[in-house]
């Protein structure tokens, strides 16, 4: 049942790649790990929260929600 259940989860949601702060300029060289950290902090009032995914004590860079929040700021540019 639980297998049945996932498989189903996994259908309905895109994939998108979740990396870790420390990872991510391994795969994207903006914005630097400073100010992704300054994003972070600031996430409640700069509109990026929905690119941020909490695990515990760390955080996820969800990859495809963080570029949808720049090209939703910039007007879709």
């Amino acid at each position: 049942m639980t297998k049945e259940i996932l498989a189903e989860l996994r259908q309905n949601q895109p994939s998108t790649r979740l990396i870790p702060v420390p990872d991510r300029n391994q795969y994207h060289s903006w914005p630097p790990q400073g100010g992704l950290r300054h994003l972070i902090f600031n996430m409640e009032t700069n509109g990026f929260k929905p690119a941020f995914k909490r695990v515990g004590r760390r955080i996820l860079v969800d990859e495809a929600a963080f570029f949808a929040v720049v090209d939703a700021q910039n007007g879709g540019v």
